[in-house]
Formats: structure tokens, sequence, C-alpha cells
């Protein structure tokens, strides 16, 4: 069994030292995300009841993963699953493969999982996991035995009804696979629903691929619509030229902005001409990073990767890490639309700067809702046994989006109050009156 470590109670800190946190560095990732709960908690009028059950995870878990490496000794890993929230539905929440990874990491996690699940109005809550683990040191072998035990140690705790794990950060539809095999076995049956992100030969989803950056386009349609930018006159830059930020990049392009600077960790490259997305793909595909890409006529590389966010453009998507702007270098940004493609870009020092400009922020937790959408259609396909076209994945992934996008902005114009804000306050009425009216507050 795994251990439980808390039940509920903010009880464990952060336990591995990581990146540095901009100017919130003396609070921790999770004490951030409560930071904009407490925002909207005091738009809403919520009562002390109210704000302990939102704020603190119900269930959070920690597991020691003994694993044979292929030389035949034995490594211990450590894994975590939270489970903020199931007011309004199963736990749902990636798990990642990473070094960096901790508990309080995974907790704040899994309480924006909470509200990015209210927010577009699906009916689940939120969860996180995650395994302390560089991926890249272990063999194909070697992360198949600990991705079958970090599944087969927390197997109580997950199920199509109770907590459905989707890729986050170093997982893949592979590991997924791995996953659903592990608890098919265990149950003896053909389980599809309890993961999401498998394979399409395994019940995945049409779409699913692009799915994150594709709702956050639709998020940006509806911005420059209301901001009155021509997006075929628009420029971009991309920080993070993964999955998320490639995709983002590519379905702009065919919108037909202007991609003017991407970066990755092979560095920062720029093109006031425009880049081709799927020339900078095919480079990655090739090369492993966007390392070198400067070789290709018209693009130079920017000395510092992290004045990619600096650059004068219409919008700025951030799609790598956390806390990216912060109050040293949000001053300095000039874009008009940040399009949060990451999770937490932003710090709170940064949001208030970027207000205070004007600049109209699609915060995270409706931005790139997309994912977790898209994983919701395949888990209810994967329930109905009925698989849908990828036409009618996207249609009905535009008609959420586009409906979420509208109710915030509402919410935003009627309170007066920022984006990310208004997002939360959406959010938490939802998850508080499902709360309520199922009487978790009595």
């Amino acid at each position: 069994m795994p251990r439980k470590i808390s039940n509920g109670k903010h009880l464990v800190k952060r336990q591995v030292p990581l990146r540095e946190f901009g100017d919130r560095e003396s609070l921790s990732v999770f004490d951030n995300a409560l930071h904009q709960v407490e925002k909207a908690a005091v738009i809403l009028k919520l009562t002390p009841n109210q704000i302990a059950v939102i704020k603190e995870p119900r269930r959070i878990f920690e597991v020691n993963l003994p694993v044979r490496m292929d030389d035949g000794s034995i490594q211990i890993f450590r894994g975590y699953r939270v489970q903020h929230s199931n007011a309004r539905g199963p736990a749902k929440g990636g798990v990642r493969y990473h070094p960096d990874v901790n508990l309080d990491e995974i907790k704040a996690l899994a309480l924006l999982m909470t509200f990015k699940c209210a927010v577009v109005g699906i009916p689940m809550g939120g969860g996180k996991g995650g395994i302390v683990v560089d991926p890249r040191k272990l063999s194909i072998k070697e992360l198949e035995r600990l991705s079958r035990r970090y599944f087969a140690e927390l197997i109580e705790i997950f199920g199509p009804n109770r907590d459905i794990p989707a890729p986050d950060v170093n997982t893949n539809p592979q590991i997924m696979a791995w996953f659903m095999d592990t608890y098919s076995m265990h149950h003896r049956d053909y389980l599809p629903a309890v993961v999401t992100g498998k394979p399409l030969e395994l019940g995945g989803s049409a779409g699913r691929n692009a799915a994150t950056a594709q709702g956050m386009v639709y998020c940006v349609r509806k911005a420059a619509v209301h901001l009155k930018i021509d997006l075929k006159k628009a420029s971009v830059a991309v920080q993070g030229f993964g999955n998320a930020g490639s995709w983002a990049a590519k379905l702009l392009r065919q919108d037909g902005s202007k991609i003017i600077a991407i970066s990755d960790i092979g560095g920062a490259f720029s093109n006031p001409k425009g880049i081709d997305p799927d020339g900078a793909i095919a480079h990655v595909q090739k090369y492993g990073t966007l390392k070198g890409f400067d070789k290709i006529p018209g693009v130079s590389k920017i000395a510092d990767p992290m004045k990619l966010l600096e650059l004068p453009v219409d919008i700025l998507i951030p799609a790598a890490l956390e806390n990216q702007i912060t109050g040293k270098n949000a001053s300095r940004v000039k874009a008009r639309i940040i399009a949060e493609c990451a999770n937490g870009p932003l710090t709170p020092e940064a949001d208030t700067i970027l207000n205070k400009k004007m600049v109209f922020i699609i915060p995270d937790i409706l931005c790139n809702a997309g994912g977790v959408t898209v994983s919701y259609f395949e888990w209810v396909q994967n329930n109905m046994g009925f698989y849908w076209p990828e036409k009618m994945v996207l249609e009905n992934l535009e008609h959420i989006m586009n409906g979420a996008f509208d109710t915030v902005l509402g919410a935003s114009i009627e309170h007066k109050i920022p984006m990310r804000i208004a997002a939360f306050v959406v959010a938490i009425q939802r998850v508080s009156k499902a709360a309520e009216l199922r009487g978790l507050y009595a």
C-alpha cells in the first residue's frame, strides 16, 4: 500500500531544493497557487468552511519504488500522487517524470487541475502525480519497470471513476499504455478508461496530441477579436518548443500569424521575417533540440534565451516552465496578449505589473485546458466504446473552449477583475456549489 502522508492538512513542505522561483522565491509553488485562490475567495465572499474545502488536497500519497536496473542492481525512486478534489467527479491529472519533482509542486498542480476542469465545465476533479527521476538516464526496459511499479503500488486509488492519470512532463502515450495494461492485468479485464493520453490503438482519442495548443488557439482567437487584433498581421513568440509550443506555433502560423521567435533547452532563435514551424519541428526531430537552428538562413540566436519574453510581439506564448515572468522582468514584456500554455509561467508580482500595463493575460487554467478537455473526451469514448472522428473532437473542443472564454471574460468585466482572478471565480463557484450540494460543508 502507498503511504498516505497527509489527511489533507498542509503538513509536508518542499522536500527537494528546486529551481529558483523568481520574486516569490520565499513562497512555495503551492503557496503561490493558494495566493490566486484567496484573491477569488475575497470576491466570492466565501465562508471559512468553503475556503477550507477548496484549499487543501483530500488525499496525498507517497511511494518508494524499488526497480531492478539492467545491471541487476536495485534502485529506489520516490513517487507521489495527490488527489485535490473529487467534488465534481473523479480526480484527473497527469503524471510527470523529472528529477525536480517534489510534493509541493504536485500539490499545486493538483489544485490547479481542480479549477482547470471546473472552468471548462467538465465533470472531473483535480489530481497530479510524479516520480523523482531523470528518464533520459533509463533504458526503455527500466522505464517500463518503473512505470508499472508506480501504477501497481498505487493501484487501489486509481480507477475510471476514482482517479484517471494522463501524460505530463516526460511521459507519453507508451507510458500510459503500460499504466493501462498494469491496471487491466490486476483486474483481469480490459479497462482503457483508467488513463487517458493513450495510443490510438489502445483507445486514445483523435486530436489529443495537439489538444493543449488547439484549445489555446481558440482562446487566442477570442482574445484577438475582443482586442481588435488581426491574427493575419500578428507577431508571435513561443517560449518552449515542446509538444504544446510547437503545435501552438504551427496552428497560429496556419491562422496567418508570423512566428518571429522560438526557444527550448537548445537555445532561443529569432527571425523578424518569420520562422517556419514545420522546419523547426523537423530540426528538433533530427537533433533533439533547437540547438544549431541558427544555421537556417535568416535565423539568428538570441544570446540570452530569457530575452525572448521581452520581444515586441502581439502574442507571447510561455509554454515552458513555471515562474518565467517575474517582478524582475515583467516591466520589460511588450506583448499585448500572453497566452499561458505552461502552468504558472507568471509570478503574482508579474501579474500585478502586467495588469497595470493592460496586458491581456489568458490564464493557464483556461488557456491550456484543451488537453484535459480532450482527455475527458477520451474517457467518455472509452466508457461508451464509441470513438469520434477528429473533426467531431475539434468541434466539441472549440464549443467548450469558446464557452469557457466567454464566461471568464464576462466575469472579468462584471467584477472589474483580471482574467486570471475571473477564471478562479468561475471555477471556485462551481467547485463550491458541487461540494455544498454533496454536503461536504456539513
